[in-house]
């Protein structure tokens, strides 16, 4: 009797899945180890470079002296531009970019698919939707916080919505997910176009510079807003990995093991929406992440989400972190639009994973 043979009692525990092959578990570590390493190094590269320089012997000295372990303290200046400009900014990108790369990594583990992204559900549209309403309408009563406020609450009911108009007879087929969040993407484009027809020259100068993506107006609040929510979907997504590994295997065999299909694609598609629209209420529309980075790791270390779910998280830290430091010294004194140059490295990189998609189950039919 084989393991897919054996009776599984409703609602019993999952069984774990198979351990990856020797190889895969040594690439998975030294992957681990060289993403650690590569954000310990960029962080203090990116903290000293800009407008104003900073070497990154100052830099370190500065965060040992604030961690009292030692170092010396900067003058007024180099101390502000660092403590109140740069590190805010680079924590950001960090929680953003983690939170992306988790969410694409859950998104492929739910769909099954590796061209699947985030904004397939809708959150990243329906967040905009909220933004650029609050934007177009003028809304400030919540001061700074309007419009990310709105941005992470319309991002959190058009997942829900697009969620309750797929399911029928308490099930939840991937394909009509798929399609009700292309028609509500749809629904959210055409809101987005209202809007800014009705919207002043000074809100649609607004509304586009936000659908760009950018960290530029990062602060040590809109950090602190973005914490709870990446640290709660980031530290949940770990959790579902040998599932995500069985329901791999295919909806029925993943039922047979124990795993409860439906309420595993509900929890999941909830903390998806929550990592995606935290990034998207503060990052505008940042595109690219969530399908590029968890790819990648899949190709070199396998498709176990044991490791592809925090790699995917390290990874899009250091890809978001890289992105926005070449965001804004390229063209110094000007700054690029973040979600503009992700999008322009992202999308030869789809185009290349259609193709070799497309050539290993030999044509779409």
């Amino acid at each position: 009797m084989t393991v897919l043979d054996k009776p599984v009692r409703p609602g019993a525990p999952a069984e774990p899945a198979p351990p990856p092959p020797r190889g895969r578990r040594t690439a998975a570590w030294l992957l681990t180890a060289a993403l650690v390493a590569g954000l310990l190094l960029l962080v203090p590269v990116a903290a000293g470079t800009g407008a104003y320089p900073i070497p990154v012997g100052d830099v370190l000295g500065s965060l040992l002296h604030k961690s009292g372990l030692g170092g010396t303290e900067l003058d007024r200046v180099a101390e502000s531009v660092l403590w109140n400009v740069r590190f805010p900014r680079i924590v950001l990108a960090l929680l953003v970019g983690a939170s992306l790369g988790c969410a694409g990594a859950l998104m492929q583990g739910v769909f099954g698919n590796p061209l699947a992204e985030p904004g397939v559900i809708g959150v990243s549209s329906g967040a905009a939707v909220g933004a650029v309403g609050a934007i177009a309408f003028g809304l400030n009563f919540l001061g700074n916080w309007t419009v990310s406020v709105f941005a992470f609450v319309s991002g959190l009911v058009t997942v829900l919505v697009v969620y309750a108009m797929s399911r029928s007879g308490g099930r939840t087929e991937v394909v009509t997910l798929i399609l009700t969040g292309i028609a509500v993407n749809a629904f959210a484009g055409a809101l987005i176009g209202l809007f800014l027809f009705f919207a002043d020259t000074a809100a649609v100068n607004q509304i586009t510079f936000w659908q760009l993506g950018s960290l530029a107006q990062a602060t040590w609040p809109k950090v602190l807003a973005v914490l709870p929510c990446a640290a709660l979907g980031l530290g949940l997504a770990p959790l579902y990995a040998r599932r995500l590994d069985l329901l791999a295997l295919g909806e029925r065999p993943a039922r047979h093991l124990g795993v409860d299909v439906e309420r595993l694609r509900v929890v999941l598609v909830l903390v998806i929406a929550l990592l995606t629209a935290a990034a998207v209420s503060v990052a505008g529309v940042i595109g690219f992440v969530g399908l590029v980075v968890p790819h990648l790791l899949r190709m070199v270390a396998g498709p176990g989400h044991r490791f592809l779910i925090p790699g995917s998280a390290l990874l899009g830290a250091l890809v978001l972190l890289a992105a926005d430091l070449a965001a804004r010294t390229v063209a110094e004194p000007a700054e690029l639009p973040l979600g503009v140059l992700t999008a322009l490295l992202g999308s030869p990189f789809f185009f290349w994973l259609l193709r070799r998609t497309r050539r290993r189950q030999g044509g779409w039919a």
